[in-house]
């Protein structure tokens, strides 16, 4: 009680050196709020993006132990490429079990032909200049259907390749739950078909599945490799759930079918690790795995400036902060002398008297440190704000293109809404203006804030404990008689 009353008295009678110590420590109290606030946000922001893993074919690989100057390796190329064995949804869902990987989905594709509509093709055949047919459908079926497990499956939609150009109200209501589909404009004018209508395909063996339009797209690249087609290159393809053609070809092993699955994983460093556990799960080692990590390194380049500018600024504050809370308490010691002295003499121990100097300047630290929190919290609103205005306006267009490349700009009211099944993927940050304290100043912050707050006063403290153990009371009074 002695150390606290005397404390306090001391923190009152020498109000000028108190106030100026306190100011130093709310300035580092504003700019550390405000820095550590950007820069845990800017982490967070390049947290949010997806680390994707795909399956590839690794041509490359495959061909090194062929020379293909020879017929015979030529040959036994040819038998190799065409025994390469695929993976399938269970397979998938075997890999996906594993401790690095937080998430999977997947497009799953077969081929079927029409039974009451028509595939969209030239009623004339186009001739180049070379004379060769082009723009043709080669396949020996009529459509590609593309299953989706779920709406991050739909790279088309999120990227903008796809627009929807109508769609039923309750569409994404019941995408994922039945037969329905979405087709290509142009199929729509070609077979006169509108929202609701039914179609009909069937496999080879001419097993029927019915399916009911709920949405009707288009696409938004010119066609490049059929320049001259009449059609784009996704008039005939036809956009489902993947449930309802996992089912189809559950039911008809002869139909032909293949899967591009994503795996989010929780870092790039287990990469390696996977693919090995991968061809342990029996994964074909003529594939390799492939991350979008360029594409997020580019993604987020400005918003990691942003947080090296944080960091820094951070670093520079607390060095020159630090450095003169410790000359000024250096310059506070030499002014007590006196007073130490005398208190060592009437019998304070040297252990009180250190705590004594450390609580008068963690208490002004803890003051001050309070009302910096205060400031640099409402700053650091309109403060990160302005440093993320680019990433927060991009974020924001570029969701706002992908809800309605899936036709949310064409849903009314609550029904059908994308708000709660939008999930955050590669590409589409989820990053907005701050609208309040909270959103920027957050457990995490005042934790880190009072940290530092406490390493300042026992590094300004240093030159008190050392002082105080140096001196000795009858060499202090001397001096000052």
């Amino acid at each position: 009680m002695f150390i606290l009353k005397n404390a306090w008295i001391s923190i009152v009678r020498n109000k000028g050196r108190n106030i100026l110590i306190g100011i130093i420590i709310f300035i580092i109290a504003c700019a550390s709020t405000i820095t550590l606030a950007i820069k845990n946000t800017a982490s967070d922001l390049i947290e949010s993006y997806d680390k994707e893993v795909t399956i590839s074919f690794n041509r490359a690989n495959v061909m090194k132990d062929f020379d293909m100057s020879d017929e015979n390796s030529r040959q036994e190329a040819k038998e190799t490429f065409s025994n390469i064995a695929t993976y399938t949804i269970d397979d998938v869902k075997n890999y996906a079990d594993s401790e690095y990987v937080t998430d999977y989905y997947y497009t799953y594709k077969i081929y079927l032909n029409g039974k009451n509509i028509e595939k969209a093709e030239s009623t004339e055949e186009t001739i180049d200049k070379r004379g060769k047919t082009i723009g043709e459908n080669q396949s020996n079926f009529d459509f590609n259907l593309s299953g989706y497990s779920t709406l991050n499956s739909m790279s088309e939609f999120i990227n903008g390749t796809y627009t929807m150009k109508e769609i039923t109200d309750d569409a994404w209501d019941i995408a994922f739950s039945g037969n329905y589909v979405f087709i290509n404009e142009e199929l729509a004018n070609y077979n006169d078909l509108k929202l609701n209508d039914k179609i009909t395909l069937e496999d080879e063996n001419n097993n029927s599945y019915e399916f009911i339009i709920i949405g009707i797209y288009t696409e938004n690249i010119s066609n490049e490799s059929l320049p001259n087609s009449m059609f784009s290159n996704s008039a005939n393809t036809i956009i489902t759930n993947a449930d309802v053609l996992i089912d189809i070809t559950s039911n008809n092993s002869a139909i032909i079918s293949s899967i591009n699955p994503t795996f989010i994983i929780n870092s790039y460093d287990n990469v390696n690790d996977l693919q090995s556990e991968f061809y342990e799960k029996g994964l074909a080692e003529s594939y390799t795995l492939e991350t979008n990590e360029s594409e997020v390194t580019n993604a987020v380049a400005s918003v990691k400036n942003v947080n090296s500018f944080a960091t820094t600024f951070l670093v520079i504050t607390l060095i020159i902060g630090g450095t003169t809370l410790f000359i000024i308490n250096m310059i506070n010691i030499r002014e007590r002398k006196y007073e130490i002295g005398v208190l060592r003499t009437i019998g304070i121990s040297k252990f009180k008297l250190t705590m004594q100097f450390v609580l008068e300047l963690l208490i002004v630290s803890l003051v001050s440190l309070l009302l910096g929190a205060i400031v640099g919290s409402i700053s650091a609103k309109s403060v990160g704000n302005y440093l993320l205005t680019n990433e927060i306006e991009n974020s924001t267009e570029k969701m706002q293109e992908t809800e309605n490349n899936f036709g949310r700009n064409m849903i009314q009211g609550e029904k059908g809404t994308l708000d709660n099944m939008m999930v955050k993927r590669s590409g589409v940050p989820s990053i907005q203006a701050y609208d309040s304290i909270d959103a920027v100043v957050d457990v995490v912050v005042i934790f880190e804030l009072l940290v530092i707050g406490l390493s300042l006063v026992l590094i300004s403290s240093i030159s008190a404990m050392i002082s105080i153990q140096r001196f000795s009371p009858l060499t202090i009074l001397k001096e000052r008689s």
